[in-house]
């Protein structure tokens, strides 16, 4: 394979406007051009599409995996990178090492033939999609054929070979969540995980593996399927159902589970938006609220807790956190409910 020279370590040599921008905030970035010798280039076989923007493209075109492929293929087309033009958001990608370029200096070690998974979002990954191939409805997946092209400030990771390649990818595309949640509750006693989807759940075993059992871990959605079985399991203590857009419904409940308290940290995992004052409403003064939902609006945040009086600390969920890879893979192999429940997801 040839190489072109002029890389850039971190991928402005993708970008074709606006101009000096980064490969994320790009409008459009070039996924035609040929790799560059400080790339490396991948055989892209699944998009995990983050859970808010694969929301988002179900509601607009419906249940139909020939739309959903069509929306995505169309997305794609347009930016040269899959970023959903209403959330904003992207998600990651599985797929097979096809070359290294010579000036490759990548986050690890792979070679030719390795499966890995993509530790950044596809907001800023160029790809060029030849077909979608399957749509999982279910599991806010597509299998593609596709390629994609990354530079070496970009993580990634080799697939691990104890579980199958869907699930794992699947734990990857949210591994930042559990990673910061474990930080967060470090020394809390009351801890309250909005959404019980498959971040949510990780984050629940995260928060649960952190602080042991002496903490009181809640959780909350607008369907029990999963709460019952983390209750089940023992990794939350209590929970409720209802819409996360009602925040005062959302304080009730969430009061009724800590016997009249507020929460030291509430963790917001739902995938649609108008939540942002249920989250902070729970969450006691000098408290901590993590928001790793996309579809988060920081000006309603910002605005509306300074509206109540809440002096809370507004944290900004960051997809990236060291060892945040094996972290989550590790609390999917130690709590057999998520791992069961993920996989449930994956195979509907």
């Amino acid at each position: 394979m040839d190489f072109r020279s002029g890389g850039h370590v971190y991928g402005l040599h993708r970008v074709i406007e606006p101009e000096g921008s980064l490969p994320q905030a790009a409008q459009r970035l070039d996924n035609e051009t040929g790799a560059y010798d400080n790339e490396i280039v991948i055989d892209v076989h699944t998009l995990n599409v983050d859970s808010a923007s694969f929301h988002q493209i179900v509601g607009e075109v419906g249940r139909d995996e020939v739309a959903v492929a069509q929306r995505i293929r169309s997305i794609v087309a347009e930016r040269g990178k899959m970023q959903n033009p209403v959330t904003g958001s992207g998600g990651m990608l599985l797929g097979e090492v096809r070359a290294l370029g010579p000036n490759y200096e990548g986050p690890v070690e792979v070679n030719v033939g390795d499966k890995i998974a993509t530790l950044v979002s596809l907001t800023l990954t160029p790809l060029d999609l030849d077909s979608v191939d399957k749509v999982y409805l279910d599991a806010d997946q597509v299998d593609v054929t596709g390629t994609a092209y990354l530079w070496p400030s970009s993580p990634l990771v080799r697939m691990p070979d104890d579980m199958p390649e869907r699930l794992a990818l699947s734990a990857l595309d949210v591994c930042g969540a559990p990673a910061q949640t474990k930080r967060l509750v470090e020394g809390a006693e009351r801890v309250l995980v909005l959404g019980m989807g498959k971040s949510g759940m990780i984050c629940a075993a995260a928060a649960r593996d952190a602080m042991g059992d002496a903490g009181l871990v809640c959780g909350f959605d607008l369907r029990d399927d999963n709460l019952v079985a983390m209750k089940e399991a023992g990794i939350v203590d209590d929970y409720r159902c209802g819409n996360a857009k009602n925040p005062v419904e959302v304080l009730e409940l969430a009061q009724e589970m800590a016997s009249g308290e507020l929460f030291d940290v509430v963790i917001n995992t739902c995938n649609v938006s108008d939540t942002e004052m249920a989250a902070i409403l729970p969450c006691k003064d000098r408290g901590k609220v993590y928001f790793f939902n996309m579809a988060t609006s920081f000006a309603k945040a910002a605005l509306g807790c300074e509206g109540v009086g809440k002096d809370v600390d507004l944290l900004i969920g960051n997809g990236y956190a060291h060892g945040h890879a094996q972290m989550t893979l590790d609390l999917v192999r130690k709590f057999d409910v998520v791992r069961e429940r993920i996989e449930a997801l994956l195979e509907a």
